[in-house]
């Protein structure tokens, strides 16, 4: 297996152009804190910055625990990975990240600077800088289930000179706040899902009222148990099914939080 490096300070935008830099070197893999990623799919590993202080992230992105480099290998050699790209600030850090996962030394190191002019990494470090923001270079689907709760959406944008043989999937990334952030908590409360998801199943055809509802976290996201009353005469199945689509999808995108369950009672029919 072929291992190159993507190289520049934190912050200076090397996720959100690693999967360009990627297909244009051949590279079928990308170490990216912590993250194996093939093909815009988180393959292997967790992100680094979901671990509580900056110093347990960098642990984290520098794969020093055995059985998150025993799970990376495996993947590689599963997965018959051909080139491996990995990203790092330093040249230090990314032949750490060799040695530690055990992978051949890196044969070939490109730089931000190749890459990106000093006005576009300049935008980049403000955002890093003052929004704290981070790019993960996967499809918010993708990280979603990791990231349930944390700031979360979408980013797409156009590139002057980019390959179009990239698609809009592989082209798309993931923006998150770290856990240690200095910005501070980000805390949504049940009573406000709660109150998305009864506003939202109000406006469903067949529905007169939610007389329950009933909120429980898991480890991935939310569980949403409504107790209903509908319609004598309606289509239960399909109020039901409209119910669920509504809330789930509107949790989902006002929260950033995977409603993983909508269970549905209904408890009576009224004319």
């Amino acid at each position: 297996m072929r291992v190159i490096a993507f190289v520049g300070p934190s912050g200076t935008g090397k996720s959100y152009r690693s999967v360009m830099v990627s297909q244009q070197y051949g590279a079928d893999a990308i170490i990216d804190d912590g993250l194996l990623i093939s093909h815009g799919k988180v393959i292997a590993g967790t992100s680094a910055k979901k671990e509580p202080t900056k110093i347990a992230s960098v642990k984290h992105a520098l794969f020093m625990n055995p059985s998150q480099v025993n799970e990376i290998k495996k993947v590689l050699k599963r997965n018959k990975i051909k080139c491996l790209m990995i990203l790092g600030t330093s040249d230090g850090m990314v032949n750490k990240i060799a040695k530690n996962i055990g992978v051949h030394e890196i044969e070939q190191i490109i730089r931000i600077e190749d890459v990106a002019t000093p006005e576009e990494m300049n935008m980049a470090l403000r955002m890093r800088t003052v929004e704290g923001k981070h790019v993960i270079p996967v499809p918010t689907f993708e990280i979603k289930k990791e990231f349930s709760g944390y700031f979360l959406h979408p980013l797409r944008r156009f590139q002057k000179n980019l390959d179009s043989e990239i698609t809009t999937a592989e082209a798309d990334k993931s923006i998150v706040r770290p856990t240690f952030s200095y910005m501070g908590d980000y805390i949504i409360s049940d009573n406000v899902i709660n109150s998305i998801a009864i506003h939202e199943a109000q406006k469903i055809d067949g529905l007169i009222k939610v007389q329950n509802i009933n909120l429980r976290k898991t480890g991935h996201g939310v569980h949403i148990d409504m107790t209903v009353i509908l319609q004598y005469g309606c289509d239960i199945f399909s109020v039901c099914k409209n119910i669920q689509l509504a809330v789930r999808n509107n949790v989902e995108q006002y929260t950033s939080i995977n409603a993983r369950r909508i269970n549905i009672l209904v408890k009576n029919l009224r004319k």
